[in-house]
């Protein structure tokens, strides 16, 4: 809630002045009282729904993450979108396995670790803002690159890439660079829509597939080898 305050600040200052129209008619007379009136309550059933939707949108609910250790549990809520191989050239420099995950406006918008382990590195790029389901969003759009693991077993690493979309201008990140991460411990948002790109190692199990809903946290995206 506390990424959102600016926005319920501006609500709830709509609101209030929507509703200090009702004192017009004591100026200007019951004519214009009318007419303030019904801007006033179409003005506070927009702010209402506003504010609801924000308090939808920066909601934050306690989820648990899968029992066994060697489970990549998912960086975000949201519908798989690809699941492939790409070159990671970002910070890993080889071949790795990609799992996608487009997250609309209606879902929780917190990423969360999908192993425990150190933050690794953390870099953001500059760039467009075209739709975060396009394909050439992973490389065009504006990011910030997350990788957790050890230091000693950078193949047993994996890498989360924040995407910001067509609606999303902003990745908030939480997380410092070298501290100490449990898995699901959440590490940034990204605002209004946008897209989750997590990298694994080659040797790690995909267990979703493309248009399954998953959830941060909760659901088991990988399995790692020992």
């Amino acid at each position: 809630m506390y990424e959102g305050r600016w926005i319920f600040a501006f609500v709830i200052l709509a609101i209030v002045i929507g509703g200090s129209a009702t004192h017009v008619e004591k100026i200007f007379g019951p004519v214009a009282s009318a007419a303030c009136s019904l801007i006033s309550t179409g003005i506070s059933i927009i702010t209402s729904g506003l504010l609801l939707f924000c308090l939808w949108f920066f909601r934050d609910p306690e989820r648990k993450s899968p029992a066994d250790p060697s489970m990549v549990s998912s960086p975000a809520d949201g519908t798989v979108t690809v699941v492939d191989e790409v070159e990671e050239e970002q910070f890993f420099k080889r071949r790795m396995k990609r799992v996608s995950i487009f997250l609309s406006v209606f879902d929780v918008h917190v990423n969360r670790t999908p192993i425990e382990g150190a933050v690794l590195f953390a870099e953001a790029r500059g760039g467009l803002y075209l739709d975060a389901r396009k394909p050439e969003a992973s490389v065009l759009n504006e990011s910030l690159f997350w990788a957790f693991g050890s230091k000693d077993r950078l193949e047993k690493a994996v890498g989360v890439k924040l995407i910001t979309g067509a609606i999303a201008r902003r990745i908030v990140p939480w997380a410092q660079l070298g501290e100490r991460m449990e898995r699901g411990e959440r590490f940034a948002m990204i605002r209004f829509g946008s897209r989750t790109d997590l990298f694994l190692p080659l040797d790690a199990e995909v267990l979703v597939s493309v248009g399954e809903k998953v959830k941060g946290c909760e659901t088991a995206i990988a399995r790692m080898t020992a």
